[in-house]
């Protein structure tokens, strides 16, 4: 993000929790999700934002600045986990961020890991008095092995064992240690730069599953 990066994740929980998302029998997943259905994530629509289906997708559209919003898939607490999830990058905004949450406790508390269109990126840990970045001594990275501009981008992490660590399209890029939390639900995110009506980021095919 250009600005305001130690700012606190001002945004809007969507938590409309219909059904569970599918794990595919014999795939080792503990949850595994390709968006072609509606009613597993939380969706829902106000003059903020917007996280809909669309186009066998979960489409996030925001529409203020700097402003984090998040979808979570159900109820259930994860510990030791690795997940993954396309992002697909439709933002006109350069600073848009997008990418996954974990350990995510009903006060909001969670980790997340971040990639933007720019190629940064960061891994931070949210409280109830703000968020710190974890990476390059608090302030967003840039990384080569991410792709500038690229249409979609395969984001991973790794959340346990103290360790935080973040993938882009099978690559890792930073590793960090941490054990404020060791557990929660987990979700996707969109989070939006100075321009608005910038951020418009589709995600397909989230898996998540366990850490050796």
């Amino acid at each position: 993000m250009k600005t305001k990066v130690s700012s606190p994740l001002i945004g809007v929980a969507i938590l409309v929790l219909v059904a569970l998302a599918c794990s595919l029998p014999g795939s080792g997943a503990l949850l595994e999700d390709n968006f072609s259905g509606s009613g597993s994530w939380g969706i829902g629509t106000d003059a903020d934002s917007s996280v809909e289906y669309a186009n066998e997708m979960l489409n996030f559209v925001v529409n203020k600045d700097l402003y984090f919003v998040w979808s979570t898939p159900n109820g259930e607490d994860y510990e030791n986990i690795h997940m993954e999830v396309t992002a697909n990058n439709n933002s006109t905004d350069s600073a848009a961020a997008f990418g996954i949450i974990c350990n995510l406790a009903i006060t909001n508390t969670s980790y997340y890991f971040a990639v933007t269109g720019a190629g940064e990126y960061a891994i931070g840990r949210y409280t109830l008095t703000g968020d710190t970045l974890l990476t390059n001594d608090g302030q967003w990275g840039t990384s080569s092995l991410i792709a500038a501009d690229a249409p979609s981008y395969r984001i991973g992490a790794d959340c346990g064992n103290n360790t935080l660590t973040l993938y882009v399209d099978g690559q890792q890029i930073d590793s960090v240690s941490d054990s404020t939390y060791t557990s929660g639900n987990v979700g996707v995110f969109a989070w939006s730069g100075e321009e608005l009506n910038g951020t418009n980021v589709s995600f397909d095919d989230f898996v998540l599953t366990k850490l050796p």
